[in-house]
């Protein structure tokens, strides 16, 4: 078996997994409030380094593992995708349906027909009901959710203002409150899409009642930077091509190479 022709392949199946998260945040570039995704390189011996006492082999002992190919153990493998929470720019648009979150740790919450999500992504309307929802007509949530299950209503013709705890206004009058949700490991989130995140468990989300979190009339950019991201896309596509020639020489040069000298042998 030629291991290395097979360490090549694993190497380049890598690195296409990361094309993918890179091509993915390229296209998201003018999305809003999206955030980049990345990955972790790691090789097969230090996963398995981590996770061989929960072996399901005899007395979990290294030695139930010895049927393990080392000469291929130190294959790249993508060891975690993981999201970058830092905060994108502010864009003003004007729009007193938009809103923009201050803070990387606080999200807006919706109602989708998967279960509750949360958000980033600001931008708001009003539907045919009067319902404040999502662009993709998800209802926001008020804080008062869990109490009794109501949307927030925006009556026709309302002069919307929001403060920056996020208190709506009608006026002078308040109207309702964002769940301006707020965890404390937004590492725990689940991305769905390019702007929903999932969190498990529900009740462990907390509300930040107070505090400089929302801007009224702006818009939060994705936190891409175009530019690293396609250095990264060069140095993707050059290790391709560097993994293809050495599979290349591996089938082509060496096995020609091989077949010669043994062709070559009398009997």
């Amino acid at each position: 078996m030629q291991n290395g022709y097979y360490s090549t392949t694993g190497a380049m199946v890598t690195q296409f997994n990361r094309l993918d998260v890179i091509s993915n945040n390229l296209a998201n570039v003018n999305t809003t409030a999206f955030k980049r995704d990345d990955v972790v390189v790691g090789d097969f011996k230090r996963i398995f380094q981590e996770a061989k006492d929960e072996m399901p082999l005899k007395d979990n002992t290294i030695e139930g593992s010895k049927f393990l190919n080392a000469a291929i153990s130190r294959v790249p493998q993508v060891v975690e995708q993981y999201v970058k929470y830092e905060q994108g720019g502010l864009k003003n648009t004007g729009n007193p349906l938009d809103f923009a979150l201050k803070r990387a740790d606080t999200f807006f919450m919706v109602e989708t027909p998967n279960g509750i999500r949360l958000t980033q992504n600001g931008s708001f309307s009003v539907n045919q009901s009067g319902t404040l929802v999502t662009k993709e007509g998800y209802p926001v949530l008020p804080s008062t959710y869990f109490e009794n299950q109501q949307y927030i209503t925006i009556p026709e013709d309302s002069v919307i203002g929001v403060d920056k705890s996020g208190t709506i206004y009608n006026g002078p009058d308040e109207m309702a409150k964002f769940f301006m949700a707020q965890s404390d490991d937004i590492k725990t989130l689940t991305k769905e899409g390019n702007n929903l995140y999932r969190y498990d468990k529900l009740d462990e989300i907390t509300e930040l009642v107070a505090g400089d979190t929302v801007a009224q009339g702006f818009l939060e950019t994705s936190n891409i930077n175009p530019v690293n991201e396609m250095v990264g896309l060069i140095e993707t596509n050059r290790l391709v091509e560097m993994y293809q020639k050495v599979m290349n020489s591996h089938m082509n040069d060496l096995n020609s190479d091989a077949i010669s000298k043994l062709a070559s042998i009398k009997a």
